[in-house]
């Protein structure tokens, strides 16, 4: 593996609860190795024409380039906003030891999957 297997994603959540669930589903299935949650983090936005102001707690989601897709379309049906802000992308540098610890953490099988395969 190469520093272009790694890629992270982002998506703020209301509160740690949410974040939390939704990491910990997203290890179970093997679309991530890791979920950094960083409550109490303020946003300023506009949406649908209004500022606004929240308090969320952000996850930053760290996975293989390989699962991005797959990772980004599953965040939805684990998010309780209806329309939840999600960024990923790959990234072009990365230690060797992270990117082994990718390929060895992300592998297991998603539920009901009995091959192994996620891609």
């Amino acid at each position: 593996m190469s520093s272009a297997d790694a890629a992270l994603a982002w998506c703020p959540f209301p509160d740690a609860e949410s974040a939390g669930r939704a990491a910990d589903t997203l290890l179970d299935e093997g679309l991530i190795a890791c979920a950094n949650i960083m409550p109490a983090m303020q946003s300023r936005y506009v949406w649908r024409g209004a500022r606004e102001v929240a308090e969320e707690t952000g996850v930053l989601f760290k996975t293989r380039a390989t699962l991005l897709e797959k990772l980004v379309a599953r965040i939805p049906a684990l998010h309780p906003y209806d329309e939840p802000a999600i960024l990923g992308w790959g990234c072009t540098a990365a230690s060797p030891e992270t990117v082994r610890w990718l390929g060895e953490l992300v592998v297991a099988p998603l539920r009901g999957d009995t091959t192994g395969e996620h891609a």
